[in-house]
């Protein structure tokens, strides 16, 4: 079986879970004999090559690692894939992970101030291409949906040289991509729902990322949700019939994740509480803050650590110096790598209390490391972590008692990560990859 697969972030370099499933469900696949070429866009059109059983750092045609150390430093952060059927290829864009149309202005604008100066953009952060990438001529697009529009034509112009016999399009950025290439070779189409503008968004939603997110699921043969959390909301929101929709869970390396990173927790006398993700309305940073409040009132000698970034990050940060929280909060910003790892194995409970989360691969993460977790009830990842602590998201009274029981008593944490860790043993990428391979069988048969 080949596949077409189209998304917009690979490790290593990585700003959301979109980025990690896509790699362990690749990787996942490939490790099973499923010919995966990966089509995502990249600024400089670079890429991470697999080459020779191993994902490895190499210069692109035109590209340059301004320094050796620079290129070490990739080497280290990129995870080794012993793989043979994976290939993964760049396309020159300006589109990034979770863009909105206001980010991609602003990140426009600054491209455009560099390039007066003379500085090339192959210098941006980036991995290497497998080969050259696709020169679309006229700079980038003027706006969010142009470079959608424009990362589509140039993924077709690859499809077109390739062979494949499914489509794998995920979220609603590659969405228009994956329609086109279909429209262009008959070949099926799946859509991939990671997460929905009503997640993302709230009431605030975008019309247009709205219209794309329906079409390319109206447009798709399937659909797959990340959750039946999902696939409730997208019947609902956009009408699309529940059988054409299958549900295929995330999952993570518990193997991969204590080897990278295991680290003796420090400072027994004091715990920390981790919250790791965007700091937007969608995970629900403001109800951390205020339960972190409560448990302080009772538990003066917690630690708490806000790693990640987002338009609510400033927000936050004023109303933990109004409750007078800052020698006991701390915010670490965007994490990357063994920053992530090192994060996670020293902390001793992790709280997800997302509004509405299709999936949550993070808590996932952290009970890799035999942390405990507590989540919100509206989210995907609940549906796997049965054995994690659950609260509504809105109820910080309830997240607070929560987060002061695992605190208080280890034997209650030792019981939590007894139990998830035996949840993890089937929570696996394997899993999912047979499950995208049975609906890629069927698929192909109806061709």
């Amino acid at each position: 079986m080949r596949v077409l697969m189209l998304g917009w972030e690979f490790p290593p370099y990585v700003r959301g879970g979109l980025g990690t499933a896509c790699h362990g469900l690749a990787t996942a696949l490939a490790a099973k004999g499923t010919k995966v070429l990966f089509i995502l866009p990249s600024m400089g059109g670079v890429a991470p090559r697999i080459a020779n059983r191993r994902l490895v750092v190499r210069a692109a045609s035109g590209a340059r690692v301004r320094t050796r150390a620079a290129l070490a430093r990739l080497r280290r952060e990129t995870r080794e894939t012993w793989l043979e059927d994976l290939a993964v290829r760049a396309v020159d864009s300006l589109l990034f992970p979770y863009a909105t149309p206001e980010t991609y202005a602003e990140h426009l604008e600054y491209v455009r101030r560099r390039e007066k100066t003379s500085v090339s953009r192959m210098d941006a952060p980036a991995t290497v291409a497998e080969s050259p990438p696709i020169a679309m001529h006229g700079g980038y697009g003027p706006d969010l949906m142009s470079e959608v529009c424009r990362f589509s034509i140039a993924a077709a112009a690859i499809a077109m040289d390739e062979s494949f016999d499914v489509i794998h399009a995920h979220d609603w950025m590659t969405y228009p991509a994956g329609m086109l290439i279909k429209n262009l070779t008959g070949k099926p189409l799946i859509a991939h729902i990671h997460a929905t503008e009503y997640d993302r968004s709230g009431q605030n939603v975008n019309s247009e990322v709205a219209r794309i997110e329906w079409a390319g699921l109206d447009a798709a043969d399937r659909a797959v949700a990340v959750s039946h959390y999902t696939k409730a909301l997208v019947e609902r929101v956009y009408r699309i019939p529940g059988d054409k929709i299958i549900v295929v869970h995330n999952a993570v390396s518990r193997k991969e994740a204590l080897r990278r990173y295991a680290v003796p927790k420090m400072c027994r006398d004091e715990k920390r509480v981790l919250f790791m993700g965007r700091v937007t309305f969608q995970k629900g940073p403001d109800y951390f803050v205020e339960a972190a409040r409560l448990v302080l009132d009772q538990m003066p000698n917690t630690r708490f650590i806000m790693a990640g970034s987002g338009d609510m990050l400033s927000r936050m940060v004023r109303r933990v110096a109004q409750l007078r929280m800052g020698s006991r909060f701390h915010f670490t910003g965007f994490l990357r790598g063994d920053e992530v790892d090192r994060m996670y194995a020293l902390s001793d409970l992790y709280v997800m209390p997302s509004v509405s989360e299709p999936f949550g691969i993070a808590p996932l993460e952290a009970m890799a490391y035999d942390v405990p977790v507590i989540i919100s009830r509206q989210s995907g990842v609940s549906e796997v972590a049965r054995n994690a602590l659950k609260v509504d998201f809105w109820d910080t009274r309830e997240l607070a008692n929560k987060m002061c029981a695992v605190l208080a008593y280890p034997r209650l944490a030792a019981e939590v990560v007894k139990n998830c860790r035996e949840e993890l043993k089937t929570v696996r990428w394997e899993n999912a990859a047979d499950q995208l391979n049975a609906l890629y069988a069927e698929l192909a048969r109806e061709e």
